[in-house]
């Protein structure tokens, strides 16, 4: 167990501890920019570009709010949630049971990004067959999360995402010498905040999922407790000395959530950009088994036809560590909502250990098994990120609660603080309200 511990008081010892937000990137880094943004630019053109910015930027303050909780309390996120205020059913909050009932799904997300791997996996290997290669990944990664071996993946992925961005970012750059040259005025149209009527599903999905999605920003308390930001900190007597290691630590994991906004940020608009000037502009839109190489063509487009084959070996890095990240959190999180709910057992380390195991292996196999037979890898993470935003709204009123009610008085943020959390619970609530809105 980590040992209680001095905060670093500079930029280089903060760094030293920084981890949480890019496993987090890992998981964004896939689905929502690959599949969603770029699907999103394809059928819209420029003009939904701010939602795509707006969706990066303003989650990230409820992702910290998530991270200070953790750090203050030391308990996980659903034993927390069942502590809020507010009605329960058989002993658990509501605020539970609406995140289960959003679980379907969530689930069919998740089988997209199963389908993306096989796919591109097929493409490499066709003499297996997409459906083969989806139980393959699926096994493999629940052999790889169960046994524990997840960090030398995770470490590797994340080293792939990163190769991976910078021949984003270069594809984008050469973009320029092309006849799918990006001009300031279609970057003006898409930051006019228009919203079209027939693309309101699709960007509220998008909305959910790309950035710091709902999904991202619960799992974040788990990963800020296993770096060991709570146990560094100690538990709360009360003491102007916890109170002051609590800040200090608040202040390594602000930079650790930031520096990954950064990150995928700036991967997302790279992947809108090049989905609207390639594919929009070619009336393409990836759907089916033929998405990833309708994909490969904001690369081919650019960089030439060698380029297909580095495209498929990012792609795969870009979707597996989503699926690998997803199934290390999922396996924790559902845990822990079931151990709150009392369907398993989650309350103590030996216990946590078997049920993410079980978990590990169970949650895979649906996964798997709902790519199957839906066979629509896009429309299932589309229809993802819809429950991703409505997710999103409970996330924004825990947030507040967590705010205004949970943090210890010795912990109040400053003013410049409390108005940026104050803009994106706004903002949040508008883009997603109005998309409930006119779904329904």
């Amino acid at each position: 167990m980590a040992q209680i511990l001095t905060p670093p008081s500079t930029l280089f010892g903060r760094l030293r501890y920084l981890g949480p937000g890019f496993i987090l990137s890992a998981a964004i880094v896939g689905s929502g920019e690959l599949i969603a943004t770029t699907a999103l630019g394809a059928k819209a053109g420029f003009v939904m570009f701010w939602i795509i910015i707006l969706s990066c930027l303003v989650k990230v303050a409820l992702q910290l709010e998530f991270g200070k909780n953790a750090i203050y309390t030391g308990t996980f996120v659903m034993h927390n949630f069942n502590q809020l205020p507010g009605l329960k059913l058989r002993k658990t909050h509501w605020s539970i049971w609406l995140w289960l009932s959003l679980q379907g799904l969530k689930l069919l997300q998740v089988g997209g990004i199963v389908g993306g791997v096989a796919i591109v996996l097929n493409m490499a290997w066709p003499g297996i067959s997409v459906n083969l290669w989806a139980v393959i990944s699926v096994l493999v990664t629940s052999l790889l999360v169960y046994r524990g071996n997840y960090g030398p993946v995770e470490k590797g992925s994340l080293v792939m995402i990163m190769l991976f961005t910078g021949v984003i970012l270069i594809s984008l750059f050469l973009l320029q010498g092309t006849q799918y040259a990006i001009h300031w005025p279609q970057i003006k149209t898409g930051l006019e905040f228009s919203l079209p009527a027939g693309m309101v599903a699709v960007a509220f999905g998008a909305f959910g999922i790309t950035g710091v999605g709902g999904d991202e920003i619960m799992y974040y308390n788990y990963w800020c407790i296993e770096k060991g930001y709570a146990a560094y900190t100690g538990p709360n007597d009360g003491t102007s000395e916890w109170a002051g290691r609590a800040k200090g630590w608040f202040r390594v994991m602000y930079l650790d959530a930031v520096l990954s906004m950064i990150v995928y940020t700036v991967v997302t608009a790279a992947f809108y950009l090049l989905g609207a000037a390639v594919l929009h502009s070619g009336g393409v839109v990836p759907e089916g088994y033929d998405m990833i190489e309708v994909l490969s063509r904001i690369f081919t487009e650019t960089l030439g036809p060698w380029a297909k084959n580095l495209f498929l070996v990012g792609a795969f890095f870009v979707l597996y560590s989503t699926l690998f990240t997803a199934t290390a959190s999922w396996a924790r999180v559902w845990g822990d909502a079931f151990g709150v709910i009392g369907w398993m057992k989650f309350d103590s380390a030996e216990n946590q250990r078997k049920t993410i195991g079980i978990l590990s292996w169970i949650l895979p196999l649906a996964w798997c098994v709902l790519f199957l037979f839906f066979q629509a890898p896009v429309m299932m993470v589309i229809l993802g990120g819809i429950a991703t935003s409505i997710l999103l709204l409970l996330i924004v009123y825990v947030s507040l609660v967590f705010r205004f009610r949970e943090l210890p008085e010795a912990l109040k943020p400053s003013l410049i603080y409390d108005i940026f959390f104050w803009i994106s619970v706004v903002s949040i609530l508008t883009v997603s309200g109005y998309g409930v809105f006119k779904i329904l």
